[in-house]
């Protein structure tokens, strides 16, 4: 069973962590960790003239599944709105713990992640970059709905 979880997709998505590092001047940066398993990344972004992130880097220490969650993360953010980030770290977290349908448009790759729904100690580190995201949104002064 754990075989499932640990698909060719999500070893491929893990191993393929798009925006890796940090940025030399971020508007805003976040800080995310899984405390039950020590998962942790750091989100550097820069902002547009519309409050859309127009850059974005990340640093991310976390199993399989939170290097596939920020892989998916690193291929669409850029040119997200807060909103959009939001809406797709709370239909992840719908989908891993109430049995959501996941997330749309651009983040619809997160869906990919879907059977960690059955692993609840892998929850936070699945969606610790997409949370650490949302408050560097926050920290570059914009106010996501959290």
């Amino acid at each position: 069973m754990i075989d499932d979880l640990y698909s060719a997709r999500i070893l491929a998505l893990a191993a393929n962590m798009p925006r890796s590092g940090r940025l030399a001047a971020p508007h805003g940066t976040g800080e995310a960790t899984a405390r039950l398993c020590g998962s942790r990344a750091v989100v550097d972004v820069v902002l547009d003239a519309d409050g859309r992130i127009a850059d974005f880097a990340q640093s991310v220490k976390a199993c399989a599944l939170g290097q596939a969650a920020a892989g998916v993360l690193g291929e669409a953010v850029v040119g997200a709105s807060a909103a959009e980030v939001v809406a797709a770290r709370d239909a992840l977290s719908a989908m891993l713990k109430a049995g959501g349908e996941g997330p749309e448009g651009r983040f619809e790759g997160l869906r990919a992640l879907r059977q960690v729904a059955d692993y609840p100690a892998r929850h936070a580190s699945t969606l610790v970059a997409l949370e650490a995201t949302v408050k560097a949104l926050a920290a570059a002064g914009v106010s996501p709905p959290l």
